[in-house]
């Protein structure tokens, strides 16, 4: 779910998350929203809503302030991977995760027939996105699109989202009251946006209808059919914990480096648990919280994870989850006491600093994105710091010295 993948994390998991954060400068309104809303209107029916939908919605078309404010109040987290499994990840996720598999087996194999996507990896997505189907969203899901849609900050995205609801609504899969969801407007068991609603929503149960909220058969199916059509590998497998040398050439731990499983071995990489896969199967290594964390090898599916939320951290996450529902123990914390993460305006210090150098870390925006991380490991590389793109305090002081 790319196009506003970040936003779900943010709107789902507030609350897990809760933490010092420093809300992003956000742009001003400056338009009238009745002006913006009439033209909205015009381009809604040029682009094939009917005037019934449109006038079964239009109460609901309206602007909301609350929404702008939760928009502009999410902040940025600073969670190492480990707090954020084990936030996540907490009894009774896990146990509640088997017991779906266990409660759908017959469902899930005809799912895993028909896609190639494991009961596991589905299962995994279902329990973050919605706590498996508990936890859908309050809120009106028009209102919340119509501000963000008129909004300065991602006005265009979102206006493509508040078609395509009304959309989801022309089909017949949603009445305009049965559109809630969360204030970002996601909605149903696997959180999805109205435009990967009617790409990849699919009747799986055969009554007619998609129905992402009250189906369970249409809700893990669709979750497959996005994960199958964005790349998902039948039969493979997409994360591994690893165990790696001291002597590791540290510069090749990174998502977009891939080695045939037999290269990471000859460099000392192994199972933590079970076998690694033969060794032509591409792999890349990845150490989320630097080379003193949990590593594991991430394989191509991994990359599908990636795709659904572009947050590092949260992609991870959900692929070990994965792993865990499929019978894998928790990971190697034992290095975990040496990992110091930096705080908010740290590693926003940091991001200048490497901008400065001439590094591209995107948005000075507090983030430990791909972006960062890749100017962190060459920067270590340029100070002869093992290259494991973990950024450090020790590494804002050599920075500062030039």
């Amino acid at each position: 779910m790319r196009k506003i993948a970040l936003i779900l994390a943010a709107a789902t998991l507030g609350a897990l998350l809760a933490g010092p954060a420093m809300a992003a400068e956000r742009c001003r309104n400056t338009g009238s929203f009745d002006a913006w809303l009439a033209q909205f209107k015009k381009d809604a029916l040029a682009q094939g809503i009917s005037p019934k939908v449109l006038a079964a919605a239009s109460p609901e078309l309206t602007f909301d302030e609350s929404v702008i404010k939760r928009d502009s109040g999410q902040g940025v987290f600073q969670r190492t991977f480990l707090d954020f499994a084990k936030r996540l990840l907490a009894n009774p996720r896990i146990p509640n995760g088997i017991k779906k598999m266990q409660e759908h087996q017959a469902l899930f194999a005809r799912i895993e027939k028909t896609y190639g996507v494991p009961p596991e990896v589905i299962t995994a997505v279902w329990g973050l996105e919605s706590d498996y189907g508990a936890l859908f969203g309050k809120f009106k899901i028009l209102p919340s699109l119509t501000t963000l849609a008129y909004d300065c900050r991602r006005g265009d995205k979102f206006r493509e989202e508040l078609i395509d609801a009304l959309r989801v609504i022309q089909r017949g899969d949603k009445t305009v009251a049965e559109m809630t969801g969360n204030w970002a407007g996601e909605f149903g068991g696997m959180q999805f946006t109205p435009s990967n609603y009617i790409k990849y929503g699919i009747d799986f149960d055969g009554d007619g209808r998609r129905d992402l909220v009250n189906s369970t058969a249409d809700t893990l199916a669709s979750a497959a059919n996005y994960l199958h059509s964005i790349g998902w590998r039948r039969g493979e497998p997409w994360l591994q914990e690893v165990t790696v040398p001291a002597s590791m050439p540290w510069q090749e731990a990174d998502i977009d480096t891939q080695h045939p499983v037999s290269k990471w071995t000859a460099w000392g990489v192994k199972a933590a648990h079970g076998k690694l896969p033969s060794g032509a199967m591409p792999a890349a290594l990845i150490l989320p919280m630097g080379r003193h964390g949990p590593a594991f090898l991430a394989y191509p599916n991994f990359k599908v994870f990636i795709d659904w939320n572009a947050s590092y951290v949260y992609a991870t996450t959900v692929a070990y989850f994965a792993t865990r529902l499929g019978g894998a123990p928790p990971v190697d914390e034992s290095g975990a006491a040496k990992v110091q993460p930096l705080t908010t305006e740290q590693m926003m210090e940091l991001q200048r600093l490497l901008q400065k150098q001439g590094h591209n870390v995107g948005d000075v925006d507090g983030r430990l994105g791909n972006g960062t991380r890749k100017a962190v490991a060459k920067a270590q590389l340029k100070y002869k710091m093992p290259a494991d793109s973990w950024p450090t305090v020790e590494l804002i002081a050599k920075l500062q010295g030039g």
